[in-house]
């Protein structure tokens, strides 16, 4: 008994493993804040969640709105001190981890891991940026934002499938991000069996023209290339936004 993977967009993926429905730092918005969505929002059913999965608390992971869309998940994971934020704003249980700390969610395990990504919003609030390994009958490690670390080697060995950002929502990257060599680095260090390219292609300023919207499709290209060369034996899985890959 497997699942599946569906990539909504962004950050967002619907895992479902094992009987167990899991959604990654949802962002089911057509616009937030300074960014539009470029791709048509289809969701699908986000019914009978069991957990909600946060990396950390940046605006396009960690959208209030969009988890009032939720209200039916069961569970809310996020960083330690990110609960303050979701105080009695949904009915979800909320449990907050750090690195290294795990939850029992129904038949599969998730694991806390580091990230080296800063995390903070506006009025000084801040916390740690983890990933997730989530282990069943397969192992997926969706590795939030993060920058490359030589301990990536060792977070999830013999992972099934690796969820990897390879860009972000504009023309340029700052601190704390892979791009789309840096990615491929990773899944050097990470060797996973299959590599689901996230954070691209979804969401961009409203400010960038039409004619300088490059960074919206590049970035897979470029990674592909990248990581054939340095991680030949992964498998790369690129889905358009709503593809769904099976386990």
């Amino acid at each position: 008994m497997a699942g599946s993977l569906r990539w909504i967009g962004h950050s967002t993926v619907l895992m479902e493993l094992d009987g167990i429905r899991l959604l990654t730092d949802p962002l089911l918005r057509e616009r937030i804040v300074m960014l539009r969505r470029s791709e048509p929002l289809d969701p699908g059913n986000l019914e009978d969640l069991d957990a909600v999965l946060i990396s950390h608390i940046h605006y396009d992971h960690l959208d209030l709105g969009s988890l009032r869309r939720l209200e039916n998940a069961k569970i809310i994971v996020l960083p330690r001190g990110a609960g303050a934020l979701l105080h009695r704003r949904l009915p979800a249980s909320v449990h907050e981890l750090d690195a290294g700390e795990e939850i029992e969610i129904g038949s599969v395990t998730v694991r806390a891991v580091p990230a080296e990504h800063g995390s903070s919003r506006l009025f000084g609030k801040k916390t740690e940026a983890l990933g997730y390994v989530v282990t069943g009958t397969r192992k997926v490690y969706f590795l939030g934002d993060t920058d490359l670390f030589p301990a990536l080697a060792g977070i999830a060995p013999d992972a099934d499938v690796a969820l990897i950002p390879i860009w972000g929502w504009g023309p340029s990257l700052g601190a704390g991000h892979l791009d789309p060599r840096k990615a491929a680095e990773a899944l050097a260090l990470v060797r996973p069996r299959i590599a689901v390219p996230i954070h691209w292609g979804t969401y961009y300023p409203v400010t960038a023209r039409r004619s300088t919207r490059d960074f919206l499709r590049a970035p897979v290209g470029e990674f592909e290339k990248a990581a054939a060369e340095l991680a030949p034996a992964v498998d790369i899985r690129v889905l358009p936004v709503g593809g769904t890959l099976e386990l």
